[in-house]
C-alpha cells in the first residue's frame, strides 16, 4: 500500500500536460491544450487538457479526470499502478512492498499477470545476456559485433534466451508464476508432460507499450540454417496485438512530438541503429505490413511520416499499399531510399550521425515524386503502362481527405505527365465517389466537436432511460437534482452566503447551509457516489475545513475525480438543463449565490417528497392492506402534499428574486 503522504507528493508533482503529452500530440488552444482523443479514431480534436486545473476532458467519449484517471483509462492500470508509474516518471521513491506470493499472483487479473510475467522474462533474458557464460559469449557478442554500444543494449532491454531448453520456464515456475500464463504469452511451449522455452537459443528484443510495459518479444536465431525461421514473435494475446503496436514508440514519442515527424523503418535493428546514431523519432512496424491501427498510433503524435527504405525494388512496390493507408488517414508522406545494398541499420554504421542526417534530408521526396520515379523507371516507353501508372497515382491522391492537398497533387501529376488538370480532377472525383459508395467515407469522420458531444450525451441519456424502465423520466429527474446539489457543494461549498437567524443576518458557508437543510429534514442522497462526496464534505465541516474543487481532484476515488472534472468542464450543459426544466440560469449563480443554492435545495426536497408520495400511492394500491395502515398512509400523504405545496411556493419566491 502506498502511504497517503507519498500519494499527495505524486499528485502534487505530476503535471497532466506532460504525462498526456506522451500519448497525445497536444497543441495550444487558448489557456488549454487540445488533441485527438486517445480513446476514439476521431480526426477532429475533441480532447482537452487544462494545465491550470490539472484535468482532462474527452468530449467524444465523455471521459474525464485527473492524471491518474487518464492512465487508468488509457493503460488499464489499477489505481496503485498508475501512481507507481507517475512516481517512477517523477523520481518519487515509494517504500518497497514485499514480493507477491504465489497466492497473491493468482488473485491478480489475467492481464496484469501477463504483464508481470513478461517483465520477469525481460529481466531474466537481460541477466542471461550479461551474467551467464553462454549469454555473454553468444548473445552479447552478437550485439557488439553488430556495432551496438552497451548503453544502447541496456536502453532497449536486449537479452538472450539460453539454449538449455527450459531455463526460463523452470525459473518462472520456481518463482510462483503460473504455467498457463507462460503459455499464453508464448514464453513456454508444452508437449505432453514436457515444457520448454519457445525462444531458446535466440537473442531477445522486448516489445514495449507506449508507457514502457513489455507486451511481447521478438527472438532472432543466430544459426545460419535456412530451414529455421529467422525471427520468432510472441503470439497474440489480450496484451499483445501486433497490428496495433509499433516497435520503439516508447523511446521515440518525445522526439516525434518535438520534431513533428516520425521516421518509419522495417525492423528492430533499424530502430536501434538509428537511436545510436542520434535519431530517436523512429519506429518500426516489426517486419509486417503497415496497418491502419499503427498509422492511427503515429497520428497521436504527428501528422508527418518519413518512410526509410532499403534498395529492394520488390519490397518498395509492396509498400505502396502502406503509403495509401497513410494518405487515407490524412497524414503527409515523404520517402527516403537508401543506396543499393543498404538499409537504415547498415548505412547508419557506415557514416557519421551528421552525414546520416544530411543524407536523409537531401534524399527525401514527397510520395508523388517517389512513386512516379519508381514506376516510370520500368514503364518509360510503354503508353499503356503509363496510363495504368497515372490511374495508380490518381487512386492514391483520391484517398487524401484534405481538398487543398488533393488539388496541389493534382496539379503536380498533370504537369509531370502532360495531362490536363481537369481530366485528373474528374478522375479523382470519380474515385472518391467510389470510396464513399463503399462506405469508406474519407470525410465522414470530420465531425464537429459539438456533434460528437451531442451524440455522446444522447447515448448516455438513452442508456439512462433504458435502465430506469417505466419510471425513466422521474428517475432521471432525481438523479439530476442530486447531481446538481453535489455540483454546487463542490464548486461553491467554500463560498460564504448570508442567511437570516434569530440574532439577525449571519454569514455561513454554502456547505454549512446545505448540510443544515438536509440534516434538519433527514434527507439523504440515493446515488452512492453522491453520498460518498457529501460525506467527505460533512467530515471536512467537522474538522472546520471547507473543501474546494481542487481537493476532490486529488482524492483516491477515480469516480469522484471524473465527476468533478465533468462539473469543471460542462457548466454550459447544466445551465441549459436548469433553464429548460426550472428556468434557472447557472451563469448567474455566483452573482446571486444564496438564491441559487436555495433553489437547488428546494428542488432536491421537492423530488424527495414526490418520491415519498409515490411510495404511499404504490402501497395504497396493494391488495389486502390493513385498514389501520391505510389510515396511516392517508395521513402521511396529506402531510407530504402540504409540504410539497409549501416547497413549491418557496421555490417560486426564490426564482422571482433571482
Amino acid at each position: 500500500m502506498i502511504p497517503p503522504h507519498i500519494i499527495d507528493d505524486i499528485l502534487s508533482t505530476a503535471r497532466i500536460e506532460e504525462v498526456i503529452g506522451q500519448f497525445v500530440n497536444l497543441k495550444r488552444a487558448g489557456s488549454n491544450l487540445k488533441g485527438l482523443s486517445p480513446f476514439t479514431d476521431e480526426k477532429t480534436p475533441s480532447f482537452v487538457v487544462s494545465p491550470a486545473k490539472q484535468i482532462f476532458k474527452c468530449f467524444s467519449t465523455g471521459k474525464g479526470g485527473n492524471v491518474v484517471s487518464f492512465l487508468m483509462e488509457k493503460e488499464h492500470y489499477s489505481y496503485p499502478e498508475a501512481l507507481k508509474w507517475l512516481a517512477d516518471k517523477y523520481n518519487i521513491e515509494i517504500p518497497e512492498d514485499k514480493p507477491p506470493t504465489p497466492e497473491e499472483l493468482a488473485a491478480i487479473s489475467e492481464r496484469e499477470s501477463l504483464y508481470i510475467i513478461n517483465e520477469f522474462a525481460k529481466n531474466h533474458f537481460k541477466h542471461n545476456l550479461h551474467e551467464t557464460e553462454e549469454g555473454s559469449s553468444i548473445g552479447l557478442s552478437y550485439f557488439l559485433e553488430r556495432g551496438f554500444r552497451k548503453d544502447i543494449i541496456e536502453k532497449f532491454d536486449l537479452g538472450y534466451c539460453l539454449n538449455s531448453g527450459d531455463d526460463l520456464t523452470k525459473h518462472a515456475l520456481e518463482k510462483g508464476y503460473r504455467l498457463p500464463y507462460l503459455e499464453t504469452v508464448g514464453l513456454t511451449k508444452s508437449k505432453e508432460d514436457r515444457h520448454f522455452d519457445f525462444f531458446r537459443g535466440r537473442v531477445m528484443f522486448p516489445i514495449h507499450s507506449v508507457t514502457g510495459r513489455v507486451l511481447g518479444f521478438g527472438g532472432r536465431t543466430l544459426l545460419v540454417d535456412k530451414k529455421i525461421a529467422k525471427y520468432f514473435n510472441s503470439p497474440e494475446s489480450i496484451i499483445y496485438n501486433k497490428s496495433e503496436i509499433l516497435y520503439g514508440l516508447y523511446f521515440a514519442k518525445g522526439d516525434i512530438v518535438k520534431y513533428d515527424n516520425c521516421y518509419l523503418v522495417e525492423g528492430y535493428t533499424d530502430v536501434i541503429s538509428m537511436h545510436q546514431a542520434g535519431i530517436q523519432n523512429v519506429v518500426s512496424s516489426s517486419g509486417t505490413s503497415l496497418t491502419v491501427d499503427q498509422i492511427k498510433l503515429i497520428r497521436r503524435y504527428t501528422n508527418n511520416v518519413t518512410i526509410l527504405y532499403d534498395g529492394d525494388a520488390a519490397g518498395i512496390k509492396a509498400s505502396f499499399r502502406g503509403i495509401d493507408l497513410i494518405l487515407e488517414e490524412g497524414l503527409t508522406v515523404q520517402v527516403v531510399l537508401f543506396p543499393d545494398g543498404d538499409d537504415p541499420d547498415s548505412y547508419s554504421k557506415k557514416v557519421t550521425s551528421e552525414a546520416l542526417i544530411s543524407y536523409i534530408n537531401a534524399a527525401k521526396k514527397d510520395f508523388i515524386s517517389f512513386k512516379a520515379d519508381i514506376l516510370l523507371e520500368e514503364n518509360q516507353n510503354d503508353p499503356i503502362k503509363r496510363v495504368q501508372l497515372i490511374h495508380d497515382m490518381v487512386h492514391s491522391i483520391s484517398l487524401i481527405p484534405d481538398a487543398v492537398t488533393r488539388t496541389i497533387y493534382t496539379n503536380e501529376i498533370a504537369e509531370r505527365f502532360g495531362v490536363e488538370k481537369q481530366v485528373i480532377h474528374q478522375e479523382i472525383t470519380k474515385q472518391r465517389t467510389k470510396h464513399t459508395a463503399k462506405g469508406s467515407g474519407a470525410d465522414a469522420n470530420e465531425t464537429s466537436v459539438l456533434n460528437q458531444y451531442i451524440a455522446s450525451e444522447s447515448k448516455k441519456q438513452a442508456e439512462t432511460d433504458g435502465d430506469a424502465g417505466t419510471v425513466a423520466s422521474s428517475a432521471y429527474t432525481e438523479e439530476f437534482v442530486e447531481k446538481d446539489l453535489i455540483r454546487i457543494l463542490i464548486q461553491y461549498g467554500a463560498n460564504a452566503v448570508e442567511v437570516n437567524a434569530q440574532e439577525g443576518t449571519i454569514e455561513v458557508s454554502v456547505a454549512e447551509l446545505v448540510h443544515h437543510e438536509l440534516l434538519r429534514d433527514k434527507l439523504t442522497f440515493v446515488n452512492p457516489l453522491y453520498t460518498e462526496v457529501f460525506q467527505m464534505i460533512v467530515e471536512g465541516l467537522e474538522k472546520k475545513e471547507l473543501y474546494k474543487s481542487s481537493y476532490f481532484l486529488k482524492v483516491h476515488n477515480p469516480q469522484v475525480v471524473s465527476l468533478v472534472t465533468e462539473f469543471e468542464t460542462s457548466n454550459y450543459d447544466l445551465s441549459y438543463n436548469w433553464l429548460n426544466r426550472y428556468n434557472i440560469d447557472v451563469n448567474t449563480e455566483l452573482d446571486k449565490l444564496r438564491n441559487a443554492v436555495m433553489q437547488s435545495i428546494y428542488v432536491f426536497k421537492l423530488i424527495k417528497i414526490s418520491r415519498l408520495i409515490d411510495g404511499i400511492r404504490e402501497e395504497l394500491g396493494v391488495e389486502n392492506i390493513a385498514a389501520e395502515r391505510i389510515e396511516e398512509l392517508l395521513v402521511d400523504q396529506v402531510i407530504y402534499e402540504k409540504i410539497k405545496i409549501s416547497l413549491a411556493a418557496q421555490l417560486g419566491r426564490t426564482m422571482n428574486n433571482a
